[in-house]
């Protein structure tokens, strides 16, 4: 297979999975990320990557690892130093995290790194990535799949427009906030993927991306039981 017809592969399989995952059931979504990802590898290494390329040297375990761990550190300090602040605090009540702290654990565990962080690391600094800069360098790598993460994340966005107390104040927000919502999310979420897809390289494993990930979105909900558990009830404007 070449280059250009992997990553063809690589580009629908994104679409696909992305309406997939809001359109199906939440139960499948433990088996379509780790299927997934298995399917792109396939995908990858029958176009010529190596392991290496892939970010799975075994060599590069180490290397990925402390900078993971470094970089997930940091998310949990930022995370704390937010729920301290009440100008922040708002921030993390979004509804589909009001749930007690055991299903938030088992969430942050399982779920969301066989529902989201296993496929998306694969698919954007694994098998995306090692096609983009094996063709055409580091910089066109990081860009595109930095880009293109951006993008996926504009659906996931909708879905938070209505689940987040910061935005809705517990009615349906207005179009120009879920433009502004949808917008800046693409933006930061396209940021991130210059900082996942730097950890990348400068590690050369997709570990440390991995684990940035994870703590991104599973100490997330942790944090945001946390806060429903401990913040005042929100006020719920009357009718009309």
């Amino acid at each position: 297979m070449t280059t250009s017809a992997a990553l063809v592969v690589v580009l629908v399989s994104l679409v696909v999975v992305n309406v997939w995952v809001h359109v199906g059931p939440r139960r499948a979504h433990l088996l379509t990320g780790p299927l997934g990802a298995v399917a792109l590898l396939a995908v990858g290494r029958v176009a010529g990557l190596s392991w290496a390329s892939l970010g799975l040297s075994v060599s590069q375990l180490l290397p990925g690892l402390a900078y993971g761990a470094a970089a997930a550190g940091a998310i949990a300090l930022v995370y704390v130093i937010g729920m301290a602040l009440p100008l922040t605090r708002r921030a993390f009540l979004d509804t589909r995290y009001q749930i007690p702290m055991r299903a938030a654990v088992l969430m942050s565990l399982v779920t969301i790194p066989l529902a989201t962080v296993v496929f998306e690391e694969v698919a954007f600094r694994s098998v995306l990535w090692g096609l983009l800069e094996t063709d055409h360098g580091t910089a066109v790598a990081t860009a595109l799949t930095s880009a293109l993460f951006g993008l996926w994340h504009v659906l996931p966005a909708l879905d938070v427009t209505g689940t987040s107390t910061a935005i809705s104040d517990g009615g349906r927000p207005p179009r120009r906030r879920v433009l502004l919502t949808i917008l800046g999310t693409v933006l930061f979420t396209a940021l991130a993927g210059v900082v996942f897809a730097e950890l990348r390289r400068r590690s050369d494993s997709l570990v440390a991306p991995v684990l940035l990930h994870w703590a991104t979105n599973g100490l997330a909900v942790v944090a945001a039981s946390r806060m429903w558990k401990v913040s005042p009830p929100l006020q719920t404007p009357p009718p009309g």
